[in-house]
């Protein structure tokens, strides 16, 4: 009987990998604490601050001082926030409240740490999941539309009439003049909303299966006064062609669905001859090889992991995770019966690509 020899250990490696595990648990931790501090809007207090203690600080947020300290002691330690230790004074950078503010609008990348709190709720049962399949409902995920709402509002505001609509030559002006308009998975609605207001001679209609976000839609579409938008609590896979769209539209919502083929297939049917289908998704290959350079990559097949693909094997679904990739959304459009499928980027945009299919 022979055993094998253990196996010859590079010690530089070993330990330029243990200290990579020293950085992932600090930045792991960093990342709940940035997520109180926006939650608590310190940073947004910071940011109006000339260099101040944390008493100074805790006063202008509104917040006890003992736990500003605390969290200040990460912040600095961390590298966000710039100390004084002789001084004892706290400073936010004008370099980072780019990132960290609400001020900031889509650059604010602070209220992505708040989907942690998200995926530590459902830890547990998604450890079950690798044991045994399925997946956890979307019945879990309590805060999931309100989160969602927060972080796509900035966007949208800032670019989806401006820049995001207008890569589809010619839609400007086809809105202008009064379409027939439908954005699938529309979630709280507010990217509907934002389109009937900019283009009041269009109407406009947003379905999702969840009752919370088409309540949310619909009070914000009155609190607009908006008379050329509605929304309906409707499944996504049960679109069928009987109502007729000149231009549908779907923000980030392909890749969760339960019956992706299905949902494309009733897009592609629903679109009158000259219609076109504006679909935003993940910026991403369809291989893990393919993403070995992507910016964003952990953080995504993460959130895939702990909501987007889960969601969608709780209902027996396909599961293809945040990460499908272009070369399987290609795959899909084609089969669901798209002739045409052009992709286009945005200029600082990382986190998405879009693509514009003809019939």
């Amino acid at each position: 009987m022979t055993t094998e020899a253990a196996p010859s250990i590079d010690q530089a490696r070993a330990e330029a990998f243990a200290g990579q595990m020293v950085g992932l648990l600090n930045h792991a931790f960093t990342g709940f604490m940035v997520s109180v501090g926006h939650r608590t809007g310190l940073f947004d207090a910071m940011a109006t601050l000339a260099p101040s203690t944390s008493a100074q600080i805790a006063k202008a947020a509104g917040l006890n001082e003992r736990y500003v300290r605390e969290w200040l002691g990460n912040m600095t330690t961390a590298g966000l926030v710039e100390h004084d230790g002789a001084a004892g004074t706290y400073r936010l950078p004008a370099e980072h409240a780019a990132s960290l503010t609400r001020a900031a609008g889509p650059g604010n990348l602070a209220g992505m740490t708040e989907f942690l709190r998200l995926a530590a709720g459902v830890e547990d049962e998604i450890v079950q999941c690798f044991r045994s399949g399925g997946g956890v409902p979307y019945s879990r995920f309590t805060e999931f539309q309100e989160l969602m709402r927060q972080e796509s509002a900035a966007v949208y505001d800032a670019t989806l009439v401006d820049v995001t609509l207008p890569l589809v030559p010619g839609l400007i002006e086809r809105l202008r003049q009064g379409i027939d308009v439908a954005d699938v998975g529309c979630g709280a609605g507010h990217a509907i909303n934002v389109m009937a207001k900019a283009f009041p001679k269009s109407r406009f209609v947003g379905y999702d299966f969840s009752e919370e976000g088409i309540g949310i839609a619909t009070n914000e579409a009155k609190a607009w006064g908006l008379t050329n938008a509605s929304f309906e609590v409707k499944d996504a896979a049960t679109l069928d062609g009987s109502k007729q769209f000149d231009l549908i539209t779907v923000f980030d919502a392909i890749h969760d669905q339960a019956q992706p083929r299905k949902v494309l297939k009733g897009i592609a049917e629903s679109l009158k001859p000259d219609g076109v289908f504006l679909c935003a998704d993940i910026a991403g290959d369809s291989t893990h090889a393919g993403n070995m350079e992507h910016p964003l990559a952990p953080m995504l097949y993460a959130i895939s992991t702990f909501h987007c693909m889960t969601v969608s094997l709780a209902l027996d679904g396909e599961g293809l995770g945040t990460m499908w990739g272009r070369q399987k959304a290609r795959e899909l459009f084609k089969e669901a019966g798209f002739t045409s499928v052009e992709e286009r980027t945005v200029e600082g945009d990382i986190m998405n690509v879009y693509y514009i299919c003809g019939r």
